[in-house]
């Protein structure tokens, strides 16, 4: 069990999910510590890329929750990140990554991969929490044609998850000893895409027409074959059109879609 006293090293946390996290761990008590490359206020400065500041982000740390992603491939900032934590008082991570990962060809993928393997083979204690795609980044999706007449979306379902949801399910994580990689977590209702796009345009007040398409290709057939859904109970309480009406159906900015942060 982590004490509401251990200080808590947060990567990742200027970000969409990081500031979820780092909300939901203050209302826990717990003292925490957010690494940014550019040092903005209220957090210390330390990048991930070249390891400046990341010892000394990590002195006196219990426990690193790793949220930064680079959305190119995380190996590098993971590998990094663990090899300081080894030599600096061996810190448990918990690390967030993404459902379907081992079954879905896309190269981000393979470094989230990699980044669980890094994690899962170090000398410290680990947890990895596997999370379906944020509301956000769904919304983003359509967000992004905004100019366009008719909308698109891709001929498979997404089970969305919100941050919040995340944020609670890694807290939860983190006052227990649960350790290895732990139970996938989605949201509470798995959708086709294009019924998501239209529940995006009903909360905008749009009346556009929407298309389904396919895509040749093993990374298509992966979503299509369900492989980025969580079967089962869910986890996520947040339905999509909750998360629209919060956030007023705005654009979503694909870079914090997925928690992205200075790494």
């Amino acid at each position: 069990m982590t004490s509401s006293s251990a200080l808590i090293l947060v990567t990742g946390g200027t970000g969409t999910l990081g500031h979820a996290v780092v909300r939901r761990l203050a209302e826990h008590g717990h003292e925490v510590r957010v690494l940014s490359r550019s040092g903005r206020p209220g957090t210390l400065q330390g990048d991930l890329e070249t390891g400046e500041g990341v010892e000394a982000a990590l002195e006196g740390v219990g426990a690193v929750l790793h949220l930064a992603t680079t959305l190119r491939d995380d190996t590098e900032i993971t590998r990094g990140l663990v090899r300081t934590a080894e030599r600096s008082g061996r810190p448990r991570i918990i690390y967030q990554s993404i459902v379907g990962i081992d079954r879905i060809p896309l190269a981000y993928y393979a470094g989230k991969r990699n980044s669980e393997r890094l994690v899962a083979e170090s000398r410290l204690r680990w947890t990895v929490l596997r999370a379906t795609q944020f509301h956000d980044l769904v919304a983003s999706l359509f967000a992004v044609q905004r100019f366009s007449p008719v909308v698109f979306a891709p001929a498979f379902a997404f089970q969305p998850i919100a941050v919040d949801d995340v944020a609670r399910r890694l807290v939860e994580l983190l006052e227990t000893d649960a350790a290895g990689l732990v139970p996938d977590i989605g949201g509470p209702e798995a959708r086709t895409a294009r019924d998501l796009a239209r529940a995006f345009l009903a909360a905008r007040g749009s009346r556009r027409p929407t298309v389904a398409f396919r895509l040749p290709g093993t990374r298509f057939t992966a979503f299509a074959s369900g492989a980025n859904l969580v079967p089962g109970e869910p986890y996520g309480r947040i339905t999509f059109e909750e998360h629209l009406a919060a956030v007023g159906a705005g654009p979503a900015a694909p870079r914090g879609a997925r928690g992205t942060t200075e790494a």
